[in-house]
């Protein structure tokens, strides 16, 4: 049985967490140079029928861009949801720990047992849990890296950002 628990993602250190914890969503986030998100999203929308969903916006905007950069805008295509933002100075550590553009971003409501269930099968914290703008709309966020270099962000269910939603 531990065998096949092992198989399963199972680990013994981490069992009573392992209980206590479950994800509502796996969103994958694509960065995409600055000030480029807002193409993506006319992109993915045209080329793939994706719907925007939602919307949030840096609210510092450098001189240099007309409009302000996207912290995270969420596209549904099919049944499946994806986050597009671009890379700010804040962002571009996510994107370069992981060495691949690639952040995957779980939501759950128990983010603290999430990453400690994490923790106990072998992944690595960075940084500490936030709350605020930059954090998964507007929720609380923490982040680590699996045994294979990807960024996992790990998010409570952030409150609607229907309101920035730019057609």
């Amino acid at each position: 049985m531990a065998q096949q628990d092992a198989q399963n993602g199972g680990s013994e250190n981490a069992g009573a967490v392992a209980a206590t914890v479950s994800f509502v969503a796996l969103k994958p986030q694509l960065f995409v140079e600055a000030p480029k998100a807002n193409d993506a999203v006319l992109f993915y929308k045209a080329a793939f029928g994706a719907e925007e969903v939602s919307r949030s916006l840096n609210p510092k905007r450098k001189a240099e861009h007309e409009l302000p950069l996207i912290l995270s805008a969420e596209l549904k295509i099919g049944g499946s949801s994806i986050l597009v933002a671009d890379i700010t100075d804040d962002s571009a550590s996510l994107v370069k720990t992981g060495g691949n553009g690639v952040v995957l971003c779980l939501e759950t409501g128990d983010v603290e047992g999430a990453i400690a269930k994490a923790l106990g099968a072998g992944a690595i914290a960075e940084g500490e849990v936030v709350e605020g703008e930059g954090a998964c709309c507007g929720g609380r966020v923490g982040k680590v890296k699996d045994p294979y270099g990807f960024v996992w962000l790990i998010c409570s269910p952030g409150k609607k950002c229907g309101g920035d939603v730019e057609a």
